[in-house]
């Protein structure tokens, strides 16, 4: 039994940057692949990015490679995204995930609440 929280999300302009975190209890949390979705609305929810359980490696899907960077600290069972660079189509709701494959090869397990990032123009 996993659960986590994300917080972080707000409002900014374009151009501007954001970081989320996503703490994690109930589990272990370095036995975990974690993993970065989005939904906007009217649209699908959409894999942004993982981390494999010790760090090592990590995936981004092209829209926000460059721009956006996932992190874990395993000392606190907290990943992150940081976002920079924001354009509006970044707006989404965002949640957090954790489950077996960093790259979404297999389906996340385990899900956060979401949290909200709108973007300016």
């Amino acid at each position: 039994q996993v659960q986590l929280v994300e917080s972080g999300g707000g409002l900014v302009q374009a151009g501007g940057s954001l970081r989320l975190s996503c703490a994690a209890s109930g589990g272990t949390f370095s036995r975990n692949s974690m993993g970065w979705f989005r939904q906007a609305p009217g649209k699908e929810r959409e894999f942004v990015g993982g981390i494999s359980k010790s760090g090592s490696n990590i995936y981004y899907v092209d829209s926000v490679k460059g721009r956006f960077t996932i992190s874990r600290d395993n000392t606190k069972n907290t990943v992150y995204l940081q976002m920079n660079s924001l354009k509006p189509e970044d707006t989404a709701v965002y949640y957090c995930a954790a489950g077996q494959s960093y790259t979404n090869y297999l389906p996340y397990d385990y899900w956060g609440q979401g949290t909200q990032v709108t973007v300016s123009s």
